[in-house]
């Protein structure tokens, strides 16, 4: 047992000199009692008995009040912390959650105020002179510094909610950067809990730090979130037709009936629909529009759902072009059927070079480069190939069957496919068609039973390769490669087993090849993500921007300018936002007057499960760390955190026993009566 010592001395000696002075007229009176022979014999044996017992029962009835009562003063306590020195003093870091599920309302108000409330209680449990971190979602460089107790609550009360979100092992890591020297370490995560912030992993934290959980009262609220939006094609023509599709999420524990859904572009309303989505699901709809100008378009996605509002609508951002650049790189011929192919739709800007009048440093202006029958392929191209596709570039080659296998072969390999094995002479046809393939989405209204396939005079075969990805797309008899695609990097090659010449086969006029070349091209088109995450997506990826020794590029929103950190890799410019934006919305990024891009950024979507972990499913992440756990609902904060820091008190139990020894006493005075009989 140990004993707080302030005046517990002045105490003890105060109080005993009473009990001495009790002992010593005890002692006189039993002297006169004794003394008095003559009432000695007047009373009989068992009054003298009794009365002697009465007095001592007094006696010890009032030394034990009055010890019970010093004992109070000293507040005694069972230690629980044997490893904190309170003459170290103390750091206290404080997190207080201030993601969007905290702007939820339960009894006492919204959940951020009751988290303020606790937080200000957790400081007033310590001493003046301890030092106290205030933490939030925001990371701010700010909450880095010690305050004191009347610095920490004005802090407290500036705090808003973010559109940031972390998670409890971030914050743990984040808590514990703050500490240092020997004084005694406190950690307090004030949040709801939600399930995504402890995530499903295992939590770790420093051993010397004391780690407290105050887990808010939130109730668990039916939600309906924008989750996603795509399009099923990449490319955007002016006034075309296009269809994009909505992906709904429902995290309550029932249906969702007929959601309305609105679609705006350009803050003209284009499309609306309505969508069911099951308890605990996800749903997905099409939307079609039309009647698109040129240029960057800025759509918002938005639904109608109560209580909570922050992810009903979804940003995103698309460029429609006035044309799609495609390069074609030709052997000893002209390469006619793809000329005729792409200029016969104004859309593609065909730029048509032979093998020895190449610029490589052009490659990154087109989305597609198609090499036709080349005959002396070096490994400089091939080189410059590869970096273009490690760029997200797309390729098709279309080989020359009359040139030297083992030269094609290297040139294949450099780019990281398979190698020639021989050159067939055989006439056959292509026996099957990967009609599942995203390629041929959409292609074909209806599917003959005995589809006319292309027929083949000439081609090579390729080497097996496991570990190489393939996607055959047309294939020949025993498997054999007619088409297929490679994924390489983050771009991808499509390469055939023959040309497009006449003496290799049919391919360039067999009604397969337009529809099939358009939509390889479409693919191809370099578009950059619809949308970006705030405090999740750091940094924003474009084509390469040239600028000169005086320029750089801004970032503008509404009632927000930033230059961004730049850098230019693999062919493209990267700008690192870091935490710069905080706010959903549409962001410009301009080189001068001129804009190179839109940006869309929204709100992260885990704040939108609103359901939260028990204690026992927090304790299970820590193992057998030690960590204390505070129910706000069930607990005072104060008083959990006395117990936590001092152990358990004892002063109450003996100012009650003081008491009870207090009223012992009278009632020994006052009923315990002597029969004297004369």
């Amino acid at each position: 047992m140990n004993f707080l010592y302030p005046g517990f001395l002045f105490a003890l000696l105060a109080v005993l000199i009473p009990v001495i002075i009790h002992l010593f007229n005890f002692r006189k009176f039993k002297k006169v009692y004794f003394s008095n022979v003559s009432f000695l014999q007047e009373v009989k044996e068992q009054n003298s008995s009794r009365e002697q017992l009465k007095n001592l029962l007094i006696l010890a009835a009032r030394i034990l009040a009055i010890i019970f009562l010093v004992l109070a003063f000293a507040r005694p306590f069972i230690s629980a912390n044997a490893e904190t020195n309170k003459a170290n003093g103390n750091i206290v870091s404080i997190y207080l959650d201030n993601s969007y599920s905290m702007d939820a309302v339960n009894k006492e108000g919204s959940l951020l105020d009751e988290a303020k409330r606790r937080a200000k209680e957790i400081v007033k449990s310590y001493q003046l002179n301890d030092r106290f971190q205030l933490l939030t979602n925001d990371f701010e460089g700010k909450h880095q510094r010690l305050l004191n107790a009347e610095e920490f609550v004005q802090a407290v009360d500036e705090v808003k909610i973010s559109a940031a979100s972390r998670n409890l092992q971030q914050v743990i890591n984040r808590q514990q950067g703050v500490f240092t020297g020997t004084a005694n370490r406190f950690a307090y995560v004030v949040s709801d809990f939600q399930q995504n912030f402890a995530g499903k992993e295992s939590l770790k934290k420093d051993e010397n730090t004391q780690l407290a959980l105050v887990k808010l009262n939130a109730n668990e609220l039916p939600n309906i979130s924008v989750d996603s939006v795509w399009f099923l094609s990449p490319v955007h023509q002016p006034n075309a037709s296009e269809k994009i599709i909505v992906r709904l999420k429902n995290f309550g524990s029932e249906e969702a009936k007929n959601v309305p859904l609105k679609l705006t572009i350009n803050n003209q309303q284009k499309a609306i629909g309505s969508i069911s989505v099951a308890a605990g699901a996800t749903a997905i709809d099409t939307l079609s529009y039309s009647g698109l100008n040129l240029g960057w378009q800025k759509g918002l996605l938005s639904i109608k759902d109560f209580p909570l509002t922050f992810d009903d609508a979804l940003n995103f951002s698309f460029n429609v072009n006035a044309n799609q650049k495609i390069l074609s790189v030709n052997g000893g011929k002209t390469a006619k059927y793809i000329e005729a192919l792409f200029n016969a739709d104004s859309y593609f800007k065909l730029t048509s070079v032979s093998e020895n009048n190449i610029n490589y440093a052009a490659f990154s202006n087109y989305s597609l480069i198609v090499l036709i029958g080349i005959s002396q392929p070096s490994s400089g191209l091939a080189q410059e190939l590869k970096n273009y596709v490690s760029n997200g570039g797309t390729i098709v080659i279309f080989p020359s069957t009359s040139i030297d296998a083992v030269n094609y072969s290297s040139f294949l390999t450099t780019l990281s496919l398979p190698a020639v094995a021989s050159l067939v002479t055989e006439p056959t046809k292509v026996s099957q068609i990967e009609l599942k393939h995203p390629l041929f989405k959409e292609v074909f209204e209806t599917l003959p039973k005995k589809m006319d396939l292309p027929l083949v005079n000439r081609y090579f075969t390729y080497v097996e390769n496991s570990r190489i990805a393939k996607e055959p797309l047309l294939q020949l008899p025993a498997g054999k490669t007619y088409l297929a695609r490679y994924p390489i990097a983050s771009g991808q090659v499509f390469l055939a087993a023959t040309g497009l010449e006449e003496t290799d086969g049919n391919l360039s006029k067999h009604p397969l090849f337009v529809p099939l070349m358009y939509k390889i091209a479409f693919e191809s088109a370099k578009d950059q993500p619809l949308f970006y995450t705030i405090a999740k997506d750091n940094v924003i990826t474009l084509p390469l921007v040239k600028l000169g020794a005086n320029q750089s590029l801004k970032l503008i929103g509404d009632g927000f300018e930033v230059i961004p950190d730049i850098n230019h890799q693999n062919g493209k410019t990267l700008l690192y936002v870091a935490d710069q934006i905080q706010k959903p919305g549409f962001y410009s990024v301009k080189k001068g007057d001129s804009t190179l891009a839109v940006v869309a950024f929204n709100d992260n979507r885990v704040e939108s499960n609103m359901k939260y972990d028990s204690q026992t499913e927090l304790e299970s992440r820590f193992g057998a760390q030690k960590i204390h756990f505070i129910d706000a609902k069930k607990e005072n904060i104060s008083s959990a955190i006395a117990e936590k820091n001092n152990g358990t008190e004892l002063w109450k139990l003996c100012l009650i026993l003081s008491l009870v020894f207090i009223a012992a006493e009278i009632l020994l005075v006052r009923y315990f009566k002597l029969q004297i009989h004369r």
